[in-house]
């Protein structure tokens, strides 16, 4: 039997009960894929995030209840932040290797700053599949067109409508595309968004990166403007400044420490 570190941190929010909680497991090296995916179904969040030291900094991978992802925000700042705190004390810098290329994230103080790619999106004819799964008719329907995090955006005319929204599930997953995105502007922040991702086990996601990196450069366009704070308006809650840098995006947050603990596999 083995023991494993466990951290859970809520991320992109300052409170506990808050953001989104990510478990965190520092491994010595690398653990059975099926093992990894079970913890992951056993903790019953939306990502468990494990990583190993490499030679310049960490190889970290993602894993939902259901599946392995490709690119996830919130966990990897929740690993910094173990990193940070209990890894390698005060370090202002942690560079991870992953699936989506290297990922750098800052740390200025209680403030995390990811380096994430980029993913422009187009519209997309749905044939009023978006339409028939939200309940409403967007505004418009757009399509990652590139990149990992394959995600269709529906854009809404107001935050009420994006709060409102009650989709039918198992519609979403028949969408082709790797979860829903469902935005429009904010009342008092540029923009607001929540997620919907039932392809990957998980019904609405609190708060999630990988979907910024397709709401910041289509709000970037929209409003003219690179730097913006933005809103997750899920049932937890979370709030990022973000800033398009062209070919990638930041995205900056806080995160609240909840547990610590081991399990043992």
């Amino acid at each position: 039997m083995t023991e494993i570190a466990l951290y859970q941190v809520d991320a992109f929010t300052d409170r506990v009960f808050g953001g989104n909680p990510a478990a965190v497991c520092p491994l010595e090296a690398w653990l059975p894929d099926e093992t990894m995916q079970a913890i992951a179904f056993e903790n019953n969040l939306s990502e468990t995030a494990f990583f190993v030291a490499n030679g310049t900094g960490y190889h970290l991978r993602w894993f939902t209840p259901a599946i392995e992802v490709q690119l996830c925000g919130h966990a990897t700042l929740a690993a910094a932040y173990v990193i940070a705190n209990h890894i390698n004390c005060g370090v202002e810098k942690v560079l991870f290797d992953s699936a989506s290329g290297p990922l750098l994230v800052v740390r200025r103080g209680e403030v995390y700053t990811l380096d994430f790619p980029a993913i422009a999106s187009a519209p997309f004819d749905d044939k009023g599949a978006v339409s028939e799964a939200l309940g409403v008719t967007p505004q418009a329907v757009l399509k990652a067109e590139k990149g990992k995090a394959r995600k269709m955006m529906a854009v809404l005319a107001s935050e009420t409508e994006v709060r409102d929204v009650d989709p039918y599930l198992a519609r979403v997953a028949r969408l082709p595309a790797q979860g829903l995105i469902v935005t429009a502007p904010g009342d008092d922040c540029d923009f607001v968004s929540r997620y919907f991702a039932p392809h990957a086990g998980i019904d609405e996601d609190p708060v999630t990166g990988s979907a910024h990196c397709l709401l910041v450069p289509y709000w970037a366009d929209r409003l003219g403007r690179k730097k913006m704070e933005a809103r997750q308006i899920s049932a937890r809650g979370g709030s990022l400044t973000v800033e398009d840098l062209d070919d990638r995006v930041l995205l900056s947050g806080r995160a609240a420490p909840y547990l610590e603990g081991r399990l043992r596999v």
